[in-house]
C-alpha cells in the first residue's frame, strides 16, 4: 500500500553479542563431543576455518573432511573466554576471544594450547554463523 511503512527492528549489541556468544559455545560443544554435522551447523555454507593443525578449509564439504579426521579419541575441552565483538550490524559481526585447550594426562587435566580465535560471522534466519574462522596458538 503507498504511504504504509514497514518498520523492521534492528537488533542491539546485546543480542548479537549473545547470539555470536551462542555459536562460538555451540561450535566448541559440538567440536570437543565430536559432533561434526553440528560442528558444520556453526558454519556458513561457504564459511571457511584456517586452524594450526586442522589446516585451511572451505565450505561444507572440506570442512566435513577436517573435522572428521580430528574427531576426538579422548575427553577434550576447548575453554573460549574473553569474547569481544568488535564490529557488528544486523547480518554480520566479527569477534576475538581467547582459547584453552585442555586434556587429562597423567590422571589430571592439562594445558597443551593456548590461543586465541578472530571470527568474522553472518546471520540469516536469526541464526548467527562462521563465514571465517581463524585461530592462532602461542608458542611457549
Amino acid at each position: 500500500m503507498r504511504g504504509l511503512v514497514t518498520v523492521v527492528a534492528a537488533k542491539s549489541f546485546a543480542e548479537v553479542a549473545e547470539g555470536v556468544k551462542a555459536t562460538i559455545a555451540a561450535y566448541v560443544l559440538a567440536l570437543d563431543d565430536g559432533r561434526t554435522d553440528d560442528v558444520l551447523a556453526t558454519f556458513c555454507s561457504d564459511g571457511s576455518a584456517d586452524i594450526p593443525g586442522l589446516g585451511s578449509h572451505r565450505g561444507h564439504e572440506e570442512l566435513r573432511a577436517a573435522y572428521d579426521a580430528v574427531k576426538p579419541q579422548a575427553p577434550q575441552r576447548h575453554l573460549v573466554l574473553n569474547t569481544l565483538v568488535t564490529e557488528w550490524s544486523d547480518h554480520e559481526a566479527k569477534a576475538t576471544s581467547d582459547v584453552l585447550f585442555l586434556m587429562p594426562m597423567a590422571g589430571r587435566w592439562s594445558v597443551l594450547l593456548v590461543g586465541r580465535y578472530t571470527d568474522e560471522l553472518h546471520c540469516k534466519d536469526d541464526a548467527w554463523r562462521f563465514h571465517s574462522r581463524k585461530a592462532e596458538w602461542l608458542e611457549t
